[in-house]
């Protein structure tokens, strides 16, 4: 990851997003304004690139968001809301939030293949979900073998 990043920039501009957010809730009572999809998942890629060292896929790569440096392929999840949603039985899962104001933690550094046997029922739109709640009492039971290293603290 480059080590040029102004990340005081990035949370200015992360703030300002879920100021309008608000804003937009405020103006049209009803309407939510959230941020997700694309724009939640790229931030979360590239903080978690960040942290861990790791070689990130080129976007919208099916299956895995990155790779370790020693070939561990990686999905990344962000949310700033109770939960995750995952497709597919990853390799490793790294699962981030981030609540209004920051900072970026980590809610899980595992194995795939538990947070996947966790998870709930495939939905009509192909995702399992699975809360962070359930994944943080998760990430107590993994052993230090099965994380990534974590190179950098949170830079947002």
């Amino acid at each position: 990851m480059n080590e040029t990043i102004d990340w005081d920039k990035v949370t200015r501009y992360l703030d300002a997003l879920y100021e309008a957010s608000e804003g937009l809730e405020g103006m049209f009572p009803g309407r939510k304004f959230t941020l997700d999809g694309h724009l939640v998942g790229s931030v979360g890629e590239v903080v978690a690139a960040y942290i861990f060292d790791l070689d990130l896929n080129a976007a919208s790569t099916q299956g895995h968001d990155a790779m370790t440096r020693d070939g561990k392929m990686v999905e990344i999840k962000l949310t700033q809301g109770k939960s995750v949603a995952i497709r597919h039985e990853p390799d490793h899962l790294i699962a981030l939030h981030r609540p209004k104001g920051g900072p970026v933690r980590v809610v899980y550094n595992g194995p795939g293949s538990i947070a996947w046997h966790h998870a709930g029922k495939m939905q009509a739109n192909g995702q399992r979900p699975i809360s962070l709640t359930r994944l943080a009492k998760l990430d107590r039971e993994i052993s230090k073998e099965d994380r990534v290293r974590v190179h950098r603290e949170s830079p947002i």
